[in-house]
């Protein structure tokens, strides 16, 4: 109880000292980045003082970067990082890659420009943070290849489906006794080994990876079927040829029954 009272004590008084309190006589507070706990902040107004409102002024400060000024017109109680992205539009930089130095020492993106001393007229400079900007660009390079990757990997299914649509109407065929040409077997091995080599290419890591793999195993699976599809379709060839030879070989026995059989006698016809 004793910690909770004089909690409160500092409250009202900080408040009292300060002359920033709510309307409910008890102050707001947000804890700042460097982990000092100050007054909560509004976009637009700093404190309440008799119930009315302090509105946050606005400053312009130059910035120059190369041999350029660029003037900006910002929030005091705005952080560097927010400069930063109003300087992306003027400077081509992104705010990553941006390095604010003011009064000889680089500002954290999520400092305050009050609180580091800025005020209207300040000058500050900016320099492009080239270990930011590699690290970027090597992960955008990363992110770029994984969007790639999904991409291709999304092609690649979508051929796989339709060549699966070709593989089922086949099997039907087949199994339903219904000799194909080889020819359109082979043709569909074929297509799928080439999707297979486009899978091979991909190179991807995680979820993608996964992905790829499945893939893989997939179209794999129905080469086999495949295999398969064409000793049965032999088998269809073969069945038939000797169905007809059994055919012939009854047709042949039938044609040999009808005929007359044939009488040997000694008694020859004189003339």
């Amino acid at each position: 109880m004793l910690g909770v009272k004089s909690r409160n004590v500092g409250t009202v008084g900080v408040a009292a000292k300060g002359g920033a309190s709510t309307s409910g006589g008890m102050t707001a507070w947000e804890l700042r980045p460097c982990g000092m706990l100050v007054q909560k902040r509004n976009s637009d107004h700093v404190n309440y003082q008799n119930n009315q409102s302090v509105v946050v002024p606005t400053i312009k400060v130059k910035v120059k970067y190369a041999s350029t000024y660029h003037e900006v017109t910002i929030k005091s109680q705005a952080t560097f990082g927010e400069l930063k992205k109003m300087l992306a539009g003027r400077t081509g930089l992104n705010p990553l890659d941006q390095k604010i130095v003011y009064k000889d020492k680089e500002r954290d993106s999520k400092s305050y420009l009050d609180v580091a001393g800025v005020k209207d007229g300040s000058r500050m400079v900016l320099f492009i943070d080239i270990a930011s900007q590699e690290k970027r660009l090597v992960q955008d390079l990363k992110s770029a290849k994984m969007d790639k990757a999904k991409l291709s990997l999304m092609e690649i299914t979508s051929e796989v489906d339709k060549l699966a649509k070709q593989v089922g109407n086949l099997e039907r065929e087949i199994y339903g006794g219904k000799k194909v040409d080889e020819k359109v077997l082979l043709n569909l091995i074929e297509l799928f080994m080439s999707q297979l080599i486009k899978l091979d290419g991909i190179v991807a890591d995680g979820d993608v990876k996964l992905q790829r793999r499945m893939q893989v195993k997939r179209v794999q699976k129905y080469i086999e079927n495949l295999d398969m599809l064409k000793i049965e379709n032999c088998k269809i060839g073969k069945k038939m040829s000797f169905e007809q030879q059994l055919l012939v070989s009854s047709m042949e026995k039938q044609r040999d029954s009808m005929k007359w059989p044939m009488v040997v006698t000694t008694q020859w016809e004189k003339f």
